[in-house]
Order: structure tokens, then C-alpha cells, then sequence
């Protein structure tokens, strides 16, 4: 076989014009700054259609005078009249006083319930795995079914509470009457139901401290409590502020425990004298007890306006404690 010639050498290859670029390099790019939004697209599609569009819906509702008894009145503008009745309404800040109550009889012990429970579960013990995925089980059952226990537990003639109660000399409590006494036993259905899952959240941020700290600490004589208070604490600070706020939306929010728990013809009433009746039922029973559309989409933003506060509160105060330090 004849050798090239220098001229057939030489030769190149036909250069592309100046400024294109292959189509399979378009495609690609195209693919890499597209793609991202195509797999996300699916929940903000879920999101839109039912929640901002519910949300902005409710919104406008609430500056109408909409109700079921007044026909055509779904179109009548109000502004900001159903505010400002809720600003004179008794019973809404009666559902606002009950809310905080239960909120923090229900946040503050089962969020420190929960640390303790995830230091006993860092441990090297027998058998860890299995009490780690116990502690999920009160999560995931039903709400209506560890509600209607709880409501037999603390009944007020043949409750397991009050029997208890009885062998240290204290009268039967009726827990559903009192204010305090029904704040007390809604807490306590929330705190064991959530404080398995905030336990295994503060399980997860424990494991990836350096056990590295812990010798050293160790070795310098420090104790297990001062292991947990000086190094544990400082390390799961972002996880207890996460924790702190996704447990005081979901107080704030609380609907299905006080809704059940009441024995009244009417259970958004929460109660006879609507003492653990919070804002989440209060805004139910205008809305489908009453069929006062605008003046429940009120509650509902003013609900939601207390979330926003509450939380922005609870951010700010951990970061000016984390300045401070």
C-alpha cells in the first residue's frame, strides 16, 4: 500500500462555520438546564393545585360577606370587616388562649422528653434497633384511635387516670370540664404520640457528633451529664430549633385531638363551656357548623398570620443566642 502523499497530509478536516456548535452538544445543555425543573414539576403541580391555590382562595373568601343563609352574598366585598370582628369576638380569643395553653403543655415536655429518650437510644445496648422503631409506633397509628383510648383513660368514673389518681387520696377529676384539666389531657395525647419522632430526630443529629469529643471530654474527667450538657446540646442546636418550630405549627394547628376528645353533641365546640376548643375548631364550626364562609376564612388567615409570628419569634430568638455565644 502506497504511503499518503504529503499534500494528502496536510490536508484537514472541513472546518465548522465560526459560532455552531454540534446539536448533540445543544441537547445536552438543553437536557442539563431542564431536567432539574421537569422533576420538580410534579410537586409544585401537587402544591399549586392544593395548597397556594386553596390558600390564596381562602384569602379572598375571607374579605367577603359569604354565607350559606344569604343567598348571592358570595361576591360581597367586605374588606376587612370580618377582622375586625375578630377582634371583638370573645371566642376567638378564648380559642387563641386555649391553643397557646395546649401548645406549650404539649411542645415544652415532649420535646425534653424526647432529647432524653434519644441520649438513652445513642447508648450501645441489647436489642437498640428494635426499642429505636418502637418508639415510631405511637406515630404512625391512627389519630381517632389514640384519641378514643386516651378519652377512656381519662374518664371520669372508671378512667385508668383517675384510678391511679385515687391511691394517693385525690377526688376523681373530670377531665373534660376543667380548662386545665382538658388542656392537660389533649397534651398528653400529643406529647406520646410525636415524642417518639422527634426523639429519633434528635437520634440521628446525635450520631454524627465526633465521638472523638466524647473521649477527650472523657479523659479530662468529665461526667456523662457534662458530656450531654457541654458537648450533646451545643452540637443539636439547629436540630432542637427545627424541632421547636415544626412542633409549634403542628400545636398550632391541632384540630383532631381536642375535635375527638369532646363528648358534646357538637364537637367543634370543644366543650360545654368551649374550654379546650382551639383555632383550628373554631374556625371548622363557623365554616361547616354555621356556614359563615367569609368570616371562617378570616380565622383561618388569622390562624395561619399567629403561625408566621410564632415562628418567626422562635428563629429570631435562636439566633440571637447563637450571637450571643
Amino acid at each position: 500500500m502506497a504511503a499518503p502523499t504529503a499534500a494528502a497530509r496536510g490536508a484537514r478536516a472541513p472546518a465548522r462555520p465560526a459560532g455552531r456548535r454540534p446539536a448533540g452538544h445543544r441537547r445536552h445543555r438543553l437536557d442539563r438546564t431542564l431536567s432539574p425543573y421537569l422533576y420538580l414539576s410534579p410537586f409544585f403541580l401537587v402544591f399549586g393545585v392544593f395548597g397556594l391555590f386553596p390558600m390564596l382562595y381562602t384569602g379572598y373568601v375571607s374579605f367577603t360577606g359569604w354565607r350559606a343563609d344569604r343567598p348571592g352574598s358570595a361576591g360581597d366585598w367586605v374588606g376587612f370587616e370580618n377582622y375586625r370582628k375578630l377582634l371583638d369576638d370573645p371566642f376567638f380569643w378564648n380559642a387563641v388562649k386555649n391553643t397557646l395553653g395546649i401548645g406549650v403543655l404539649a411542645t415544652v415536655p415532649q420535646l425534653l422528653l424526647a432529647l432524653g429518650l434519644a441520649h438513652l437510644l445513642n447508648y450501645r445496648m441489647r436489642g437498640r434497633t428494635l426499642l429505636r422503631l418502637g418508639v415510631l409506633l405511637p406515630n404512625v397509628t391512627s389519630v381517632a384511635a389514640v384519641t378514643l383510648i386516651f378519652v377512656q383513660l381519662f374518664g371520669r368514673d372508671f378512667g385508668l387516670v383517675n384510678w391511679f389518681l385515687s391511691l394517693f387520696g385525690v377526688d376523681h377529676v373530670d377531665w373534660q370540664a376543667g380548662t386545665l384539666s382538658s388542656w392537660t389531657a389533649i397534651a398528653a395525647i400529643v406529647t406520646w404520640r410525636w415524642t417518639g419522632y422527634n426523639a429519633l430526630l434528635y437520634l440521628a443529629a446525635m450520631q454524627t457528633v465526633p465521638f472523638e469529643l466524647y473521649e477527650a471530654a472523657a479523659l479530662d474527667g468529665a461526667s456523662r451529664w457534662r458530656q450531654f450538657r457541654s458537648i450533646t446540646i451545643p452540637m443539636l442546636r439547629p436540630t432542637i430549633l427545627f424541632t421547636v418550630i415544626v412542633s409549634t405549627i403542628g400545636a398550632l394547628q391541632l384540630f383532631g385531638e381536642p375535635m375527638l376528645f369532646s363528648q358534646q353533641q357538637d364537637p367543634t365546640t370543644g366543650g360545654s363551656q368551649h374550654q379546650f376548643q382551639t383555632l383550628a375548631l373554631y374556625s371548622y364550626n363557623q365554616f361547616w357548623g354555621r356556614f359563615k364562609y367569609g368570616y371562617g376564612a378570616a380565622i383561618s388567615w388569622a390562624m395561619f398570620l399567629l403561625i408566621v409570628l410564632v415562628a418567626a419569634v422562635n428563629f429570631l430568638a435562636a439566633r440571637r443566642m447563637r450571637g450571643v455565644e
